[in-house]
């Protein structure tokens, strides 16, 4: 068994707004903090190594949550963001007058954003990475800075759910979702935990 502790980015000043996508941004003050506070969390559990996402916001949690173990971060690319094509930047706002938005929102497991990525083959290659952890013979537990809908549509396939469901569980900024890896399959431990 492999213990795999899936971390949300921390706050950036898009979140809730704007759906950021593979941009640049990066943390603001209060993801900062929720990531420092993880980090005091996280301080007496046995981390191997740490991965992340190639997104600055990705990067900057991760880095914050491996100094305490005294570990390098490892850039990820099968952990990134989803590429939202040309919904990238966009305000949610004027994304609700958009229907291939709404339906994209109702139907994860078959709609397809434009230009960009299914969320099919974003949770396919993010999978694969992690299926491959459990396969590795490296020791150890495992920490992945990733985001929001990567890590729902991760926990959704492993629980047999229906992408279509994913949007039935939250997963906030800095929050630290686990898993359990064994023999191919997994076992959700917690979801969408918050550091005090």
């Amino acid at each position: 068994m492999r213990a795999v502790y899936l971390v949300r980015h921390g706050s950036h000043d898009e979140v809730g707004r704007v759906l950021s996508g593979r941009s640049t941004i990066a943390l603001n003050d209060t993801g900062r903090g929720e990531a420092a506070r993880l980090a005091v969390r996280l301080s007496a559990v046995p981390i191997a190594r740490v991965e992340t996402s190639p997104r600055p916001r990705a990067q900057e949690t991760a880095a914050i949550l491996a100094e305490s173990h005294g570990l390098k971060v490892d850039i990820v690319d099968a952990l990134d963001e989803i590429d939202f094509g040309a919904w990238t930047g966009r305000d949610f706002a004027d994304l609700d007058d958009d229907p291939a938005w709404h339906l994209w929102n109702a139907e994860r497991g078959r709609a397809a954003t434009p230009g960009g990525e299914t969320m099919g083959a974003a949770v396919m290659r993010a999978r694969r990475h992690l299926d491959a952890l459990d396969r590795d013979g490296a020791k150890g537990a495992v920490l992945c800075v990733s985001h929001c809908d990567v890590i729902r549509g991760v926990v959704a396939s492993y629980l047999g759910l229906d992408l279509d469901r994913m949007l039935g569980f939250d997963c906030d900024p800095a929050s630290l979702t686990t898993i359990a890896l064994e023999d191919g399959g997994a076992r959700l431990v917690a979801l969408n935990e918050r550091a005090a």
